[in-house]
């Protein structure tokens, strides 16, 4: 690869780290092809990108960036594959379902998530828990309808006259 290539390589690993949120740096070594294809068509379905890296672009890359990684460059050793996702918990829930059919990999190297740095494999379950834009909003909106079923029960159980909301609303 010339300097030139490689000059390009690490402007498009900046502006792929400009454009995202959400970074996963995992180890998928050791899977053979067929294994590796059903991980690609899974992050397909899922919504996630994956793609193996070379380790100093990407930390040249990493360098250039205007995000803090942390020390998210320090796991850059091995094999590493980069998982891209709008949705933070993404790749998370991809990697945990994976491995119940295959034995510990993909394994987590590190993540950067909602501005937060993850290290290791071990925190593959804080980041399956961390909650997507959808589940917040749907959430919120559960929390909103709440106090409107309120006055809808009070309004049904009231006799639909107003001394009998008020009263059914203080009761409450």
């Amino acid at each position: 690869m010339t300097r030139e290539e490689k000059s390009q390589v690490i402007e498009d690993l900046t502006a792929v780290l400009a454009d995202t949120n959400t970074v996963y740096l995992a180890d998928i070594s050791g899977l053979d092809a067929q294994t590796t294809s059903n991980l690609r068509r899974a992050c397909f379905k899922a919504g996630v990108q994956l793609s193996v890296v070379k380790n100093t672009l990407l930390a040249k890359a990493m360098e250039a960036s205007d995000k803090e990684f942390g020390d998210l460059p320090t796991v850059l050793k091995g094999n590493t594959s980069m998982m891209i996702s709008e949705a933070a918990n993404a790749p998370a829930k991809l990697i945990k379902e994976f491995r119940k059919k295959t034995k510990n990999k993909p394994l987590l190297k590190g993540a950067f998530a909602e501005e937060s740095v993850y290290i290791g494999d071990e925190q593959l379950d804080a980041l399956v828990d961390i909650k997507s834009r959808e589940e917040l909003i749907g959430e919120i909106i559960g929390l909103l309808q709440s106090p409107a079923k309120n006055v809808i029960s009070a309004l049904q159980s009231g006799g639909q006259t107003l001394s009998g909301i008020i009263k059914t609303l203080s009761e409450k």
